[in-house]
């Protein structure tokens, strides 16, 4: 039997905007972010710029410097639905995606919606599930949609997950598989905080958590507006051929074994689509490129054993390959609005 659909994604929009709306939009969002997440410019505006392009952002560091606060903030800033999955070694795949339960007063089985049913699903210490329980977020995460019992059910629409992980604590935790991976439009790292801004959190949630003030600024209708703005933002076939020269580049380098994918390439487009209208252009500059290359491309590489070695960690030898590659191709000259 084919499947089919049983439920039907939200198509309600609001008018289209203009630049000045997104600008204004996108500012009430970073202001949240910003508020508690002391001295993280770029991871705000990153995380930001994944959320308006319609990509999951993986946020991976050491524990306590405020990946899980940053999630919850990046979805308390929208008034839309969100659910947190704390990822355990017993988490089953149906506890992410539902299960069929038969109900005997009206004789037949009935679909129970698991926790990744939302616009914006927080997965915290997503490493720390079994392989069998991380793929069930596969289909999610690129289709939109779960499959249960033969029986399709599509996710409303906007769907986000915005995952946290630790990257060097082994024991008890599962490496995500390159495919996983891959759905991810960008990685992060939180990194530890200035004294400064270490200074100020101390003051700051002294009494209580930056998070207890944090209220919706956008609502569902207007982060779709805001992501059709972006999506009209235009890109030269010159920059598109920068894009390509890189990702090929990566593919052919002597210290890569694994190089990007084609998805990779899509990711880094409308990423920087969405970085060209935060800047309020509405065009890309290869600019743009350069600056998303690594969050965008880093996580997807797998360096040879040897660059590994000949660098303090795969972080680093990742980073200076993408590094090397991005200042080896040749920026295009022609102008980036020209048709």
């Amino acid at each position: 039997m084919p499947d089919s659909i049983t439920q039907s994604r939200s198509r309600a929009a609001a008018p289209d905007i203009d630049l000045d709306e997104f600008d204004r939009l996108s500012r009430a969002i970073m202001g949240n972010l910003e508020a508690v997440i002391n001295g993280k410019t770029d991871v705000a505006t990153l995380s930001l710029i994944v959320l308006l392009a319609e990509g999951h952002l993986l946020v991976e560091d050491v524990p306590g410097v405020g990946k899980t606060t940053l999630a919850k903030a990046l979805a308390r800033s929208v008034s839309a639905s969100v659910s947190r999955i704390q990822f355990t070694p017993d988490l089953l795949p149906s506890d992410v995606t539902g299960v069929s339960i038969f109900n005997q007063q009206a004789n037949r089985f009935e679909f129970k919606p698991g926790a990744v049913f939302a616009n914006i699903v927080i997965a915290d210490e997503i490493n720390r599930a079994s392989p069998k329980t991380q793929s069930a977020l596969l289909e999610c995460m690129e289709e939109r949609q779960v499959s249960v019992d033969g029986v399709t059910h599509l996710l409303e629409t906007p769907f986000s997950v915005v995952a946290t992980q630790n990257p060097i604590e082994m024991e008890g935790t599962f490496a995500l598989p390159e495919a996983q991976r891959d759905r991810f439009m960008a990685r992060i790292s939180m990194g530890y905080p200035d004294a400064e801004a270490e200074l100020a959190m101390l003051h700051n949630r002294e009494l209580q958590s930056p998070l207890d003030d944090i209220e919706a600024v956008v609502d569902r209708e207007e982060l779709q507006a805001m992501t059709r703005c972006a999506r009209e933002v235009f890109v030269s076939r010159a920059v598109e051929q920068y894009v390509v020269n890189i990702a090929q580049a990566t593919r052919r380098d002597p210290e890569v074994r694994l190089g990007v994918s084609p998805r990779a390439t899509l990711h880094l487009v409308r990423a920087a689509k969405v970085a060209a209208a935060l800047e309020g252009r509405d065009f890309v500059l290869p600019d743009d490129i350069d600056a998303l290359v690594i969050p965008v491309l880093g996580h997807r590489i797998v360096p040879t054993r040897k660059s590994v070695s000949d660098h303090r960690s795969g972080v680093d030898a990742i980073e200076e390959i993408l590094t090397r590659i991005v200042q080896a191709t040749p920026v295009p000259l022609v102008a980036a609005r020209s048709l």
